[in-house]
């Protein structure tokens, strides 16, 4: 009987002891309202996330809500309560413009110095925990925005009229019923748009790997420059003309002389043409539809 129930608890230890561990997570709700002080077509909304999505849609109010699930993973209870203690969103407001931003272990915002200052000097502490952060947003529906993410999550914007700068790094780019002059661009995603109105403006879409879908109403009225490694632009607007092929120029100093570039850019013109829309993926086709 020993002999047969010894190997039996071996076993039971061996599957004990390969179970994987289970990280731990702390979770939290974070919940904003902000009264503009100028009108929404005088206000931007600036969003600077890392991990996780940013969803904005325009409604009829007077205010911006915001509604944010945080969560903190680590490998140990330990590490997360480190990261509760450490991790810090940032909100501003002035009278034109309203910011959500990461503050703390790195600050988020652009052109900022991401590090910590320990021991005199700067240094860029590693960070055994993770942080994500989902962004639900109602804004007014004239409002400008300028939101970003980085990773695990896409930027998605619904209803908003204003001048929209939407960007993403590993994750799609997404507007919906948009009306104002538009950057969206991502790195590896897809960006698809639509226009209630076609923008007023020079806009720019861009990604490396992936599609570039926009559709615009039919009576568009624009010059629109393609630029594709690895893809093909398509359209069925049927009011649409090649423009001879432009040499582009770019140039750089290098030692006692000058490095000159040229790109090749296939410009097409939409009605009468005027205002320039760029287009430039790697790996990916552009389409251009009316609706």
């Amino acid at each position: 009987m020993r002999t047969a129930f010894i190997p039996l608890l071996t076993g039971t230890v061996l599957l004990c002891l390969h179970q994987p561990v289970r990280a731990q997570q702390f979770k939290d709700h974070i919940a904003k309202e902000f009264t503009l002080q100028k009108e929404a077509g005088a206000t931007t909304l600036s969003i600077y996330n890392l991990n996780g999505s940013v969803r904005v849609e325009g409604y009829g109010g007077d205010k911006v809500t915001m509604e944010i699930d945080e969560v903190i993973t680590a490998d140990n209870q330990e590490t997360v309560e480190i990261g509760k203690k450490e991790f810090k969103l940032g909100f501003q407001q002035t009278a034109d413009t309203i910011t959500a931003y990461i503050a703390e272990p790195y600050d988020s915002r652009p052109r900022r110095r991401s590090y910590r200052y320990d021991n005199d000097n700067w240094d860029r502490r590693e960070i055994e925990y993770r942080y994500t952060l989902e962004y639900v947003v109602k804004v007014p529906f004239g409002m400008n925005l300028d939101v970003a993410t980085v990773n695990e999550g896409e930027v998605y914007v619904k209803d908003v009229a204003g001048t929209l700068n939407v960007r993403n790094v590993n994750g799609a780019v997404t507007i919906v019923n948009a009306k104002g002059t538009t950057n969206a661009r991502t790195v590896n995603g897809m960006v698809t748009v639509s226009y209630l109105s076609n923008p007023p403006g020079p806009s720019y879409y861009h990604t490396i790997n992936g599609n570039i879908n926009v559709n615009y109403k039919q009576d568009i009225s624009a010059d629109m420059q393609f630029k594709s490694m690895h893809g093909d632009f398509f359209t069925d607007f049927s009011e649409a003309t090649l423009l001879p092929v432009a040499a582009v120029k770019t140039e750089e100093k290098k030692g006692n002389g000058t490095v000159y570039r040229i790109n090749k850019v296939t410009t097409i013109r939409f009605g009468s043409g005027g205002k320039l829309f760029k287009f430039e993926t790697l790996n990916g086709n552009v389409y251009v539809k009316k609706w």
